[in-house]
Protein backbone atom coordinates (compact mmCIF):
# COMPACT_ATOMS: atom_id res chain seq x y z
CA UNK A 1 0.00 0.00 0.00
CA UNK A 2 1.15 3.58 -0.51
CA UNK A 3 3.72 5.10 1.80
CA UNK A 4 2.79 8.72 2.57
CA UNK A 5 3.89 11.83 4.36
CA UNK A 6 0.74 13.12 6.02
CA UNK A 7 -0.87 16.37 7.02
CA UNK A 8 -4.17 16.94 8.79
CA UNK A 9 -4.69 20.40 7.28
CA UNK A 10 -6.42 20.99 3.98
CA UNK A 11 -5.35 24.02 1.99
CA UNK A 12 -8.37 25.76 0.47
CA UNK A 13 -8.06 28.78 -1.78
CA UNK A 14 -9.78 30.37 -4.72
CA UNK A 15 -8.19 30.73 -8.12
CA UNK A 16 -8.51 29.72 -11.77
CA UNK A 17 -7.88 26.07 -10.89
CA UNK A 18 -10.20 26.01 -7.89
CA UNK A 19 -11.70 22.56 -7.44
CA UNK A 20 -9.29 20.86 -9.86
CA UNK A 21 -7.48 17.81 -8.54
CA UNK A 22 -3.99 17.44 -10.00
CA UNK A 23 -1.55 14.58 -9.55
CA UNK A 24 2.00 15.92 -9.81
CA UNK A 25 4.45 13.16 -10.64
CA UNK A 26 8.07 13.91 -9.75
CA UNK A 27 10.84 11.69 -11.12
CA UNK A 28 14.57 11.56 -10.52
CA UNK A 29 15.84 14.21 -12.89
CA UNK A 30 18.08 16.99 -11.68
CA UNK A 31 15.22 19.40 -12.40
CA UNK A 32 13.15 17.76 -9.65
CA UNK A 33 13.66 20.82 -7.46
CA UNK A 34 11.63 22.86 -9.96
CA UNK A 35 8.64 20.63 -9.18
CA UNK A 36 8.40 22.38 -5.82
CA UNK A 37 7.73 25.66 -7.63
CA UNK A 38 5.11 23.90 -9.76
CA UNK A 39 3.38 22.48 -6.70
CA UNK A 40 3.32 25.87 -4.99
CA UNK A 41 2.06 27.69 -8.09
CA UNK A 42 -0.70 25.17 -8.67
CA UNK A 43 -1.85 25.41 -5.06
CA UNK A 44 -1.85 29.20 -5.26
CA UNK A 45 -4.16 28.90 -8.26
CA UNK A 46 -6.60 26.84 -6.21
CA UNK A 47 -5.70 23.32 -7.29
CA UNK A 48 -5.84 20.31 -4.98
CA UNK A 49 -2.33 18.96 -5.63
CA UNK A 50 -1.26 15.41 -4.77
CA UNK A 51 2.41 14.64 -5.29
CA UNK A 52 3.67 11.19 -6.28
CA UNK A 53 7.45 10.73 -6.06
CA UNK A 54 9.67 8.01 -7.43
CA UNK A 55 12.44 6.58 -5.28
CA UNK A 56 15.09 8.44 -7.28
CA UNK A 57 13.20 11.72 -6.93
CA UNK A 58 13.43 11.38 -3.15
CA UNK A 59 17.21 11.42 -3.44
CA UNK A 60 16.96 14.95 -4.83
CA UNK A 61 14.03 16.55 -2.98
CA UNK A 62 12.60 15.60 0.41
CA UNK A 63 8.92 14.51 0.41
CA UNK A 64 8.32 16.88 3.32
CA UNK A 65 8.91 19.79 0.94
CA UNK A 66 5.83 18.85 -1.07
CA UNK A 67 3.81 18.05 2.04
CA UNK A 68 4.44 21.56 3.34
CA UNK A 69 3.48 23.13 0.00
CA UNK A 70 0.35 21.10 -0.79
CA UNK A 71 -0.89 20.11 2.68
CA UNK A 72 -1.64 16.70 1.19
CA UNK A 73 0.02 13.32 1.80
CA UNK A 74 3.00 12.69 -0.46
CA UNK A 75 2.90 9.26 -2.08
CA UNK A 76 6.30 7.61 -2.26
CA UNK A 77 5.84 3.84 -2.54
CA UNK A 78 3.57 0.90 -3.32
CA UNK A 79 4.29 -1.60 -0.58
CA UNK A 80 4.32 0.20 2.76
CA UNK A 81 1.82 -0.36 5.58
CA UNK A 82 -1.67 1.10 5.06
CA UNK A 83 -2.39 4.59 6.33
CA UNK A 84 -5.60 6.37 7.16
CA UNK A 85 -5.35 8.01 3.73
CA UNK A 86 -5.30 4.66 1.96
CA UNK A 87 -8.79 4.93 0.49
CA UNK A 88 -8.11 8.40 -0.85
CA UNK A 89 -4.96 7.24 -2.60
CA UNK A 90 -6.70 4.24 -4.14
CA UNK A 91 -9.37 6.53 -5.58
CA UNK A 92 -7.00 9.36 -6.49
CA UNK A 93 -6.26 8.29 -10.10
CA UNK A 94 -9.99 7.91 -10.77
CA UNK A 95 -10.87 11.33 -9.37
CA UNK A 96 -7.97 13.33 -10.84
CA UNK A 97 -8.60 16.07 -13.39
CA UNK A 98 -5.00 16.00 -14.62
CA UNK A 99 -1.77 14.05 -14.28
CA UNK A 100 1.32 16.24 -14.69
CA UNK A 101 4.74 14.57 -14.73
CA UNK A 102 7.50 17.14 -14.35
CA UNK A 103 10.33 16.48 -14.71
CA UNK A 104 9.81 13.31 -16.76
CA UNK A 105 12.94 11.22 -17.18
CA UNK A 106 13.68 8.83 -20.04
CA UNK A 107 12.87 6.05 -17.58
CA UNK A 108 9.27 7.07 -16.86
CA UNK A 109 8.71 7.92 -20.54
CA UNK A 110 9.91 4.45 -21.51
CA UNK A 111 7.66 2.79 -18.94
CA UNK A 112 4.58 4.71 -20.03
CA UNK A 113 5.23 4.16 -23.73
CA UNK A 114 5.41 0.41 -23.17
CA UNK A 115 2.66 -0.05 -20.58
CA UNK A 116 4.98 -0.90 -17.67
CA UNK A 117 4.01 -0.30 -14.04
CA UNK A 118 6.56 -1.06 -11.31
CA UNK A 119 6.05 1.89 -8.94
CA UNK A 120 3.19 4.12 -7.86
CA UNK A 121 3.67 6.78 -10.53
CA UNK A 122 3.85 4.39 -13.49
CA UNK A 123 0.90 2.48 -12.05
CA UNK A 124 -1.19 5.62 -11.72
CA UNK A 125 -0.24 6.61 -15.25
CA UNK A 126 -1.92 3.45 -16.51
CA UNK A 127 -5.02 3.92 -14.34
CA UNK A 128 -5.91 7.57 -14.91
CA UNK A 129 -8.47 8.53 -17.54
CA UNK A 130 -7.81 12.27 -17.30
CA UNK A 131 -5.47 14.29 -19.56
CA UNK A 132 -1.77 13.57 -19.02
CA UNK A 133 0.92 16.24 -19.48
CA UNK A 134 4.53 15.10 -19.68
CA UNK A 135 7.40 17.59 -19.36
CA UNK A 136 10.65 15.78 -20.26
CA UNK A 137 14.02 16.88 -18.90
CA UNK A 138 17.28 15.05 -19.53
CA UNK A 139 20.68 15.10 -21.21
CA UNK A 140 20.57 16.19 -24.86
CA UNK A 141 22.02 12.87 -26.07
CA UNK A 142 19.37 10.98 -24.14
CA UNK A 143 16.51 13.11 -25.45
CA UNK A 144 17.66 12.76 -29.06
CA UNK A 145 18.39 9.03 -28.75
CA UNK A 146 16.21 7.27 -31.36
CA UNK A 147 14.69 4.99 -28.72
CA UNK A 148 13.60 7.94 -26.55
CA UNK A 149 12.35 9.79 -29.65
CA UNK A 150 10.27 6.74 -30.58
CA UNK A 151 8.87 6.47 -27.05
CA UNK A 152 7.89 10.15 -27.03
CA UNK A 153 6.27 9.79 -30.46
CA UNK A 154 4.33 6.78 -29.24
CA UNK A 155 2.97 8.73 -26.29
CA UNK A 156 1.94 11.57 -28.63
CA UNK A 157 0.07 9.10 -30.81
CA UNK A 158 -1.92 8.08 -27.74
CA UNK A 159 -2.81 11.75 -27.09
CA UNK A 160 -0.46 12.38 -24.20
CA UNK A 161 0.51 16.05 -24.13
CA UNK A 162 4.28 16.47 -24.48
CA UNK A 163 5.82 19.78 -23.43
CA UNK A 164 9.02 20.02 -25.44
CA UNK A 165 12.10 20.80 -23.31
CA UNK A 166 14.06 23.97 -23.91
CA UNK A 167 17.45 24.42 -25.54
CA UNK A 168 20.22 25.69 -23.28
CA UNK A 169 22.97 24.75 -20.86
CA UNK A 170 22.23 21.46 -19.12
CA UNK A 171 23.24 20.25 -15.68
CA UNK A 172 25.87 17.99 -17.24
CA UNK A 173 27.51 21.04 -18.83
CA UNK A 174 26.41 20.25 -22.38
CA UNK A 175 24.45 22.66 -24.55
CA UNK A 176 21.33 21.48 -26.36
CA UNK A 177 17.72 20.46 -25.99
CA UNK A 178 16.77 18.86 -22.70
CA UNK A 179 16.11 21.60 -20.13
CA UNK A 180 12.76 21.37 -18.41
CA UNK A 181 10.32 23.81 -19.98
CA UNK A 182 10.04 27.02 -17.97
CA UNK A 183 7.71 26.24 -15.02
CA UNK A 184 5.51 29.24 -15.74
CA UNK A 185 4.93 27.92 -19.25
CA UNK A 186 4.05 24.53 -17.78
CA UNK A 187 1.50 26.21 -15.50
CA UNK A 188 0.08 28.06 -18.50
CA UNK A 189 -0.37 24.77 -20.37
CA UNK A 190 -2.06 23.21 -17.36
CA UNK A 191 -4.54 26.07 -17.26
CA UNK A 192 -5.16 25.73 -20.99
CA UNK A 193 -6.04 22.06 -20.57
CA UNK A 194 -8.20 22.48 -17.46
CA UNK A 195 -10.02 25.78 -17.98
CA UNK A 196 -10.45 26.05 -21.71
CA UNK A 197 -7.26 27.59 -22.99
CA UNK A 198 -5.72 30.95 -23.60
CA UNK A 199 -7.68 33.86 -25.01
CA UNK A 200 -4.71 35.54 -26.67
CA UNK A 201 -6.49 35.61 -30.05
CA UNK A 202 -9.59 37.33 -28.69
CA UNK A 203 -10.95 40.05 -31.01
CA UNK A 204 -8.82 38.76 -33.91
CA UNK A 205 -10.33 37.52 -37.17
CA UNK A 206 -8.64 34.38 -38.48
CA UNK A 207 -9.33 32.79 -41.86
CA UNK A 208 -8.13 29.24 -42.48
CA UNK A 209 -8.28 27.18 -45.65
CA UNK A 210 -8.19 23.40 -45.48
CA UNK A 211 -8.55 20.26 -47.52
CA UNK A 212 -8.29 19.49 -51.22
CA UNK A 213 -10.39 20.75 -54.10
CA UNK A 214 -12.12 18.63 -56.72
CA UNK A 215 -11.90 19.79 -60.33
CA UNK A 216 -14.53 18.07 -62.53
CA UNK A 217 -13.59 16.36 -65.77
CA UNK A 218 -17.05 15.03 -66.52
CA UNK A 219 -20.14 14.23 -64.40
CA UNK A 220 -18.39 11.29 -62.65
CA UNK A 221 -14.66 12.11 -62.65
CA UNK A 222 -12.54 14.82 -61.10
CA UNK A 223 -8.95 15.78 -60.31
CA UNK A 224 -8.00 16.00 -56.64
CA UNK A 225 -5.13 15.24 -54.23
CA UNK A 226 -4.47 13.38 -50.99
CA UNK A 227 -4.99 16.25 -48.53
CA UNK A 228 -7.20 15.16 -45.62
CA UNK A 229 -7.80 18.66 -44.25
CA UNK A 230 -6.75 17.62 -40.72
CA UNK A 231 -4.00 20.23 -40.38
CA UNK A 232 -6.24 23.12 -41.40
CA UNK A 233 -9.09 21.91 -39.20
CA UNK A 234 -6.70 21.66 -36.24
CA UNK A 235 -5.54 25.26 -36.81
CA UNK A 236 -9.13 26.49 -37.01
CA UNK A 237 -10.06 24.57 -33.85
CA UNK A 238 -7.10 25.84 -31.83
CA UNK A 239 -7.54 29.45 -33.00
CA UNK A 240 -11.19 29.36 -31.94
CA UNK A 241 -10.29 27.93 -28.54
CA UNK A 242 -7.84 30.82 -28.12
CA UNK A 243 -10.61 33.33 -28.66
CA UNK A 244 -10.40 34.13 -32.39
CA UNK A 245 -13.37 34.65 -34.65
CA UNK A 246 -12.57 31.90 -37.15
CA UNK A 247 -13.78 31.28 -40.67
CA UNK A 248 -12.78 27.96 -42.20
CA UNK A 249 -12.99 27.64 -45.99
CA UNK A 250 -12.92 23.91 -46.55
CA UNK A 251 -12.67 21.69 -49.56
CA UNK A 252 -14.37 18.27 -49.46
CA UNK A 253 -13.45 16.33 -46.29
CA UNK A 254 -15.10 13.88 -43.90
CA UNK A 255 -14.12 15.94 -40.84
CA UNK A 256 -16.67 17.37 -38.38
CA UNK A 257 -16.87 21.16 -38.13
CA UNK A 258 -14.72 22.49 -35.26
CA UNK A 259 -16.76 23.95 -32.43
CA UNK A 260 -17.27 27.71 -32.64
CA UNK A 261 -15.98 27.97 -36.22
CA UNK A 262 -17.88 29.24 -39.26
CA UNK A 263 -17.33 26.69 -42.02
CA UNK A 264 -17.68 27.61 -45.70
CA UNK A 265 -17.81 24.42 -47.76
CA UNK A 266 -16.48 24.61 -51.31
CA UNK A 267 -15.62 22.07 -53.97
CA UNK A 268 -13.49 23.65 -56.68
CA UNK A 269 -10.46 25.93 -56.56
CA UNK A 270 -12.55 28.67 -58.19
CA UNK A 271 -15.11 28.42 -55.37
CA UNK A 272 -12.34 28.48 -52.77
CA UNK A 273 -10.83 31.53 -54.44
CA UNK A 274 -14.12 33.43 -54.36
CA UNK A 275 -14.86 32.41 -50.75
CA UNK A 276 -11.44 33.67 -49.60
CA UNK A 277 -11.27 36.90 -51.61
CA UNK A 278 -14.75 38.02 -50.55
CA UNK A 279 -13.88 37.53 -46.87
CA UNK A 280 -10.31 38.78 -46.70
CA UNK A 281 -10.95 42.46 -46.02
CA UNK A 282 -11.21 42.34 -42.21
CA UNK A 283 -8.96 39.32 -41.59
CA UNK A 284 -6.02 39.70 -39.17
CA UNK A 285 -4.42 36.31 -39.80
CA UNK A 286 -4.86 33.95 -42.73
CA UNK A 287 -3.45 30.44 -42.64
CA UNK A 288 -3.53 28.73 -46.01
CA UNK A 289 -3.37 25.06 -45.11
CA UNK A 290 -5.53 23.89 -48.03
CA UNK A 291 -4.20 22.10 -51.10
CA UNK A 292 -6.17 23.67 -53.93
CA UNK A 293 -5.55 22.30 -57.40
CA UNK A 294 -2.76 23.90 -59.42
CA UNK A 295 -4.49 22.92 -62.66
CA UNK A 296 -8.08 22.51 -63.80
CA UNK A 297 -9.47 20.71 -66.86
CA UNK A 298 -9.65 23.07 -69.84
CA UNK A 299 -12.98 21.54 -70.81
CA UNK A 300 -15.58 19.97 -68.53
CA UNK A 301 -17.59 17.38 -70.46
CA UNK A 302 -21.37 17.33 -70.09
CA UNK A 303 -21.49 13.57 -70.49
CA UNK A 304 -19.31 10.81 -69.13
CA UNK A 305 -16.25 10.24 -71.28
CA UNK A 306 -16.28 6.67 -72.55
CA UNK A 307 -13.28 4.39 -72.20
CA UNK A 308 -10.85 4.45 -75.09
CA UNK A 309 -7.28 3.37 -75.70
CA UNK A 310 -5.94 6.89 -75.44
CA UNK A 311 -7.31 10.10 -74.05
CA UNK A 312 -5.52 13.41 -73.77
CA UNK A 313 -6.66 15.68 -70.93
CA UNK A 314 -5.83 19.34 -71.44
CA UNK A 315 -5.32 21.42 -68.29
CA UNK A 316 -5.34 25.13 -67.56
CA UNK A 317 -3.52 26.79 -64.69
CA UNK A 318 -5.83 27.42 -61.74
CA UNK A 319 -6.24 30.61 -59.72
CA UNK A 320 -3.33 31.08 -57.29
CA UNK A 321 -5.27 32.09 -54.19
CA UNK A 322 -2.29 32.58 -51.90
CA UNK A 323 -0.34 34.70 -54.39
CA UNK A 324 -3.35 36.96 -54.94
CA UNK A 325 -3.91 37.39 -51.21
CA UNK A 326 -0.19 38.14 -50.78
CA UNK A 327 -0.47 41.05 -53.20
CA UNK A 328 -3.29 42.63 -51.20
CA UNK A 329 -2.55 41.57 -47.61
CA UNK A 330 -1.59 44.92 -46.06
CA UNK A 331 -1.09 44.45 -42.29
CA UNK A 332 -2.58 40.97 -42.29
CA UNK A 333 -0.29 38.13 -41.20
CA UNK A 334 -0.17 35.54 -43.98
CA UNK A 335 0.91 31.96 -43.34
CA UNK A 336 1.32 29.39 -46.10
CA UNK A 337 2.17 25.70 -46.30
CA UNK A 338 4.65 23.99 -48.61
CA UNK A 339 4.15 20.27 -49.13
CA UNK A 340 7.20 19.10 -51.06
CA UNK A 341 8.79 15.83 -52.10
CA UNK A 342 12.28 17.23 -52.79
CA UNK A 343 14.40 20.36 -52.19
CA UNK A 344 12.03 21.24 -49.38
CA UNK A 345 13.93 24.24 -47.99
CA UNK A 346 14.71 25.68 -51.41
CA UNK A 347 11.14 25.47 -52.68
CA UNK A 348 9.66 26.70 -49.39
CA UNK A 349 11.84 29.82 -49.43
CA UNK A 350 10.92 30.54 -53.06
CA UNK A 351 7.23 30.31 -52.19
CA UNK A 352 7.73 32.48 -49.09
CA UNK A 353 9.17 35.30 -51.18
CA UNK A 354 7.09 34.92 -54.33
CA UNK A 355 3.78 34.96 -52.51
CA UNK A 356 4.72 37.68 -50.00
CA UNK A 357 4.19 35.46 -46.96
CA UNK A 358 5.16 36.20 -43.38
CA UNK A 359 5.65 32.55 -42.53
CA UNK A 360 5.69 29.27 -44.41
CA UNK A 361 5.30 25.82 -42.87
CA UNK A 362 7.13 23.17 -44.88
CA UNK A 363 6.72 19.44 -44.65
CA UNK A 364 8.03 16.42 -46.49
CA UNK A 365 5.28 14.52 -48.34
CA UNK A 366 7.56 12.17 -50.26
CA UNK A 367 6.58 8.48 -50.33
CA UNK A 368 6.79 6.96 -46.85
CA UNK A 369 6.51 10.29 -45.03
CA UNK A 370 3.09 9.42 -43.56
CA UNK A 371 1.74 12.99 -43.54
CA UNK A 372 -1.46 12.72 -45.54
CA UNK A 373 -4.30 11.50 -43.36
CA UNK A 374 -2.11 11.19 -40.26
CA UNK A 375 -2.91 12.78 -36.91
CA UNK A 376 0.72 13.86 -36.53
CA UNK A 377 3.04 16.08 -38.54
CA UNK A 378 6.69 17.08 -38.60
CA UNK A 379 7.29 20.54 -40.01
CA UNK A 380 9.95 23.21 -40.48
CA UNK A 381 9.11 26.92 -40.28
CA UNK A 382 10.70 29.59 -42.44
CA UNK A 383 9.97 33.21 -41.51
CA UNK A 384 10.30 36.37 -43.58
CA UNK A 385 12.81 37.49 -40.92
CA UNK A 386 15.14 34.68 -42.04
CA UNK A 387 14.49 32.40 -39.08
CA UNK A 388 14.34 28.65 -39.58
CA UNK A 389 12.79 26.41 -36.93
CA UNK A 390 12.62 22.61 -37.10
CA UNK A 391 10.04 20.99 -34.84
CA UNK A 392 9.89 17.32 -33.87
CA UNK A 393 6.92 15.20 -34.87
CA UNK A 394 3.87 16.36 -32.94
CA UNK A 395 0.13 15.92 -33.10
CA UNK A 396 -1.48 18.26 -35.60
CA UNK A 397 -3.21 20.09 -32.75
CA UNK A 398 0.20 20.68 -31.15
CA UNK A 399 1.59 21.90 -34.48
CA UNK A 400 -1.42 24.20 -34.83
CA UNK A 401 -0.86 25.73 -31.39
CA UNK A 402 2.86 26.10 -32.07
CA UNK A 403 2.15 27.97 -35.31
CA UNK A 404 -0.32 30.25 -33.53
CA UNK A 405 2.27 30.84 -30.78
CA UNK A 406 4.89 31.83 -33.35
CA UNK A 407 2.54 34.22 -35.12
CA UNK A 408 1.50 35.83 -31.83
CA UNK A 409 5.06 36.11 -30.50
CA UNK A 410 6.71 37.39 -33.69
CA UNK A 411 4.03 39.43 -35.42
CA UNK A 412 2.31 40.99 -32.40
CA UNK A 413 2.67 44.49 -33.84
CA UNK A 414 0.74 43.55 -36.96
CA UNK A 415 -2.02 42.04 -34.83
CA UNK A 416 -2.42 45.04 -32.49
Amino acid sequence: MPNTVESNNNNVCNGPLNGKRIILGVTGGIAAYKAAYLASALVQRGADVHVVMTQHAMQLVAPATFWSLTKNPVITGLFELPTKSEIEHVSLPESADLLLIAPATANIIGKMANGLADDMLSTMALVVRCPVIIAPAMNVNMYTNPIVVANVDRLRQHEYIILEPEIGRLACGNEGIGRLLDPDKIIQRVEEVLIGGRRDYARLNVLVTAGPTQEPIDPVRFITNRSSGKMGYAIAEMAAKRGACVTLVSGPTDLPAPEGVEVINVTTVHEMHDAVITRIKDVNVMVSAAAPADFTPAQVRDQKVKKSEKWTLELDRADDILEEVGQMKGRMVLVGFAAETEKIEEYAKIKLEKKNLDLIVANDVSPGSDVFGSDTNQVTLFSRTGEKIEWPRMSKREVANAILDYVKNHFMEALS
